[in-house]
Parts: C-alpha cells; structure tokens; sequence
C-alpha cells in the first residue's frame, strides 16, 4: 500500500464514521420524540451541546497547556528544534505554530489549537533528549499532521456529537420519570417507548465507540500524512517504537488529555484484547509501526 492509498482510505473511513455517526443521531432524535411526543428533544440538545463545546473550542488550548505545564520557548531556547519545526511547516505549507515544551522525561508529543494560524505544537523534554533528528522530525510531522488535516476542529464536532446524544437520553429518562402523559398515549408509545428506552441505555456507550473508531483512524492518517512530509518512513517508524517501550511515566498526564498524545502516555494499559481495543483513543503501536513499515514511498 502507497502513502496516498492509505491516506485516502482512512479519509474515507473516518467519513463513513461520521455519517453513520449523523444517522444514528437523527434516528435516536426521531425514536426519543416520537416516543415521548415530544419533538424539540433533538433541537435543545444540538444547541446544549453547541454551547457546551463553544468554550472548549476557544481556549481548550490554553486549558490543555496549563493542564501540562508546558513552557513556550524561543528559537533562541532550542535553535534545532525550531528549525525542525520550520522546515516541516516551509514543506507542508503551514503556518509556523507556538512551540513549548513539557519538562518531563517520557517522550512524547501533542499538538492543539483550532486552526493553522493559531496551532501549538508540544513536546516533552524527554523527546528532545531520547530521539535522534530523523526520529523528531517523523513526530514533529505527525503533530503538523493533525493540525493540517483539522483534526482538532473535526474532535471538537465529535464531541458535540457524542454531547448530543447524551442531553437526549438523559432528556428521555428525565421526562419520562416527571411526565406520566395519558393513558392512551402510554399505550400508543408502549412499543417505540421501549425501543426508545434501550437506545437511551446504550446510545452513550456506543456513541463514545464511534469517537474513539473516529480519532484512531485520524492517527492512522496523521502517521500517513506526517511521512509524505519527511518521505523517511522509518523515523517516525523508529521515533514509535522507542516511545512505546520507554516506561518512563509522565506525570502531567490524564485522561482528559490522553488523547492527544502521539503515543498513549500511560504505560502498560496496551493491552491486545478485542474489548480493550474498543476503547483505545489511540491504534496500539505495533499497528502503526507495521503499518507505516509495509508503506511505500
């Protein structure tokens, strides 16, 4: 398989997710309303979740890097590194984004903010000590990956999404404990009523699945993106593998912000169970590695 034929395969499949993911909402808006004749479910939860996410999206950068402790730096801080950073975006035609470092020792990366102009790229002291060059620019082009191809913007109407459909089951069961309704409207919805009650059980879980099916098809396609920069897949290949074994905890870390590393930061939960792999953010590494080691360029 080429770069660009996995490329366009993971675009493809991160879009069928996405409009199975909108189907799924319309048809768990229709059951829930119809079920409780109550048709402005669908539209309070779209606006909840809207102004929910609206905060997040503007500063859920800033938020993530005061979560981490990630110091801004200069080029006059660390001359190789943005020099990396700018050659990368020169190639890619991005726009040269804010730079900081986390003073932790595990290597690892992230890159956030909701556009291009406005993109920040973090990496951990330990990514700058354990990596050689080639293997930095393999993870510095992933990150550039993820800012080029929007992922930020795409996690942030995910998220709404997964919001949305949240507010309507916690709307189903919240109407109907206060709302009796008339008899003939009990049996009438008896039947959809039910349908409605087990999709308003297991919509979150499943919802919460197609999320993260979404964001590690998105890291299949930044590690894709990342080597049409470099046109070196073995950096990024060698840059996977050392991140992966080094057990080195990173102390910053959390589940609120697991995700948006290169590499999942908690050490030995890559577990290889099917049911564990449901609920990955990210693809294990050994799938990235083969992946990118069976890429041609």
């Amino acid at each position: 398989m080429t770069l660009y034929t996995l490329a366009e395969s993971n675009i493809r499949k991160t879009w069928l997710y996405l409009i199975f993911f909108f189907c799924f909402i319309i048809f768990l808006g229709w059951i829930i309303s119809y079920s409780l004749q109550n048709w402005g479910i669908f539209w309070i939860a779209l606006i909840f979740s809207i102004l929910m996410n609206f905060f997040a999206y503007w500063y859920s950068d800033k938020i993530v890097l005061a979560m981490t402790k990630a110091k801004k730096i200069e080029k006059r801080d660390n001359p190789e590194l943005y020099r990396i950073v700018e050659n990368l975006c020169i190639t890619a035609g991005l726009p040269l984004p804010k730079i900081y470092i986390i003073n932790e020792q595990q290597p690892n990366a992230f890159a956030t903010g909701r556009d291009p102009k406005r993109a920040v790229i973090a990496v951990t002291q330990g990514l700058i000590d354990k990596l050689e060059r080639a293997e930095l620019e393999g993870v510095i082009s992933h990150e550039l990956a993820h800012i080029g191809n929007r992922d930020i913007l795409l996690a942030t109407a995910i998220v709404v999404l997964v919001g949305m459909v949240v507010l309507m089951t916690d709307f189903f069961f919240r109407i109907s404990f206060w709302e009796s309704g008339s008899r003939r409207r009990r049996e009438k919805g008896s039947i959809m009523g039910l349908i409605a009650l087990i999709l308003a059980i297991f919509a979150p879980l499943f919802a919460t699945l197609i999320r993260l099916a979404i964001s590690r098809k998105r890291e299949f396609l930044a590690d894709a993106s990342g080597i049409l920069l470099t046109r070196y897949p073995e950096g990024l290949t060698r840059a996977l593998e050392k991140i992966s074994k080094d057990q080195t905890p990173l102390r910053v870390a959390n589940d609120a912000t697991s995700h948006l590393y290169i590499v999942n930061p908690f050490r030995g939960r890559e577990r290889k169970s099917w049911l564990h792999r449901l609920f990955m953010t990210h693809p294990p590494p050994g799938d990235r590695i083969k992946a990118l080691r069976g890429m041609k360029v």
